[in-house]
């Protein structure tokens, strides 16, 4: 996404470079971003929108994080730190792992003890990742990291905070609005994301804003936030007519990237969704299951239960007449269905297998099958 002095390369997105943090010759790159943005006929015909799925899922670590990440990790090289740190639900930690390695860094990772799905837990160890399990949940280990913040400057260099309070990484995730507008030409009319610690609605949002601030495509689209019912302080505050979340002391839901009950972006994410003219909504478990196999059978896209959440949030915003006839709709995939595989392993439960005990039985299993 990005080359030396913050030029940005590929489709064009050469036009937002003046947007971009400029990273001298320190950057740290896996080839992210540019991820495509395929139109989702199922959606589309079931909701009257025509509805694209920005595959996120295809960053080198396997999600949208690697966006914030290679100018994170640049910015912590180009100070001389030794260590970089998180709390993670997952995705986060398997892309700082990644970028923080490639940099030369040692990576520290505060998780959730049960709380990260296997694939991300793997990812993050085999990049040789020091895993400090905390009791509790996600919120436990951020209010951790977030204690480095009031620390001195000089130990902050040594040890580099990489959460998305840091204002590096909402600047590298901005980038998903620009490659929207170049692949649309024009603003979609909404914007439907899955929320956790909310940084991405965020930095999404300020980069539609931004690049209107250029003249560049005009217009802005509403931007719809999505969070799983068991883990909803910004759905359910929003509902209310609430000026601020209300804070989920035990979140629970099967979409464990965003499993947050006390989002650290949350002020930023309100914004985003007031400026917008946009939404809040919260989905059940039940919805994002669904919406998972639905993308997988009918779409032929694999994506973890939280990038199913944005898909499960556009058919409920479908069902109470939020989303008009023939809009644009761009839902953000934030991660691969991979990272996942128990949760994927469950939405397979009801798949067709047949058993051959030789080349000719399994023919003619074919042959049953081209006959149905």
């Amino acid at each position: 996404m990005y080359e030396a002095e913050g030029v940005p390369r590929g489709r064009g997105v050469w036009r937002y470079k003046d947007l971009l943090p400029r990273l001298g010759k320190t950057v740290i790159s896996l080839g992210e971003g540019s991820t495509p943005l395929v139109e989702l006929p199922w959606a589309s015909e079931s909701t009257g929108a025509k509805v694209y799925g920005k595959l996120e899922g295809l960053n080198p670590t396997g999600s949208f994080k690697d966006r914030g990440m290679t100018v994170g990790v640049s910015i912590a090289k180009g100070l001389n730190a030794k260590v970089t740190v998180v709390a993670s639900t997952g995705n986060t930690a398997a892309s700082m792992a990644a970028y923080s390695r490639r940099a030369g860094l040692k990576p520290v990772i505060l998780l959730p003890r049960g709380g990260v799905a296997k694939g991300k837990l793997l990812q993050a160890l085999a990049h040789g990742a020091t895993l400090i399990e905390v009791e509790g949940g996600f919120d436990h280990a951020m209010e951790a990291v977030l204690n480095l913040v009031s620390l001195d400057e000089a130990y902050i260099r040594r040890v580099y905070p990489l959460n998305s309070f840091n204002p590096y990484r909402l600047e590298g995730q901005k980038t998903i609005a620009f490659e929207v507008l170049e692949d649309l030409g024009e603003p979609p009319d909404y914007v439907i994301v899955p929320v956790g610690n909310s940084g991405n609605i965020a930095a999404i949002w300020k980069g539609f804003k931004e690049a209107g601030m250029l003249g560049l495509p005009e217009g802005k689209p509403k931007m719809i936030g999505v969070q799983a019912e068991g883990a909803s302080p910004l759905a359910d505050a929003w509902a209310l007519g609430l000026r601020e979340p209300l804070y989920t002391h035990n979140p629970r839901t099967v979409a464990s990237a965003i499993r947050i009950g006390r989002p650290v972006n949350w002020q930023k994410a309100l914004k985003a969704v007031d400026e917008s003219r946009g939404a809040f909504l919260k989905v059940s478990d039940e919805e994002i299951l669904k919406a998972m196999a639905t993308l997988a059978s009918e779409e032929g896209v694999i994506v973890e239960p939280a990038s199913a959440a944005a898909y499960a949030g556009l058919l409920k915003a479908h069902r109470i007449g939020m989303i008009e006839r023939n809009s644009k709709v761009v839902l953000v995939l934030t991660g691969h269905g991979l990272k996942d595989p128990d949760t994927l392993s469950q939405i397979s439960l009801h798949a067709r297998i047949e058993r051959a005990s030789n080349p000719q039985e399994a023919l003619e299993a074919i042959e049953d099958l081209a006959r149905e």
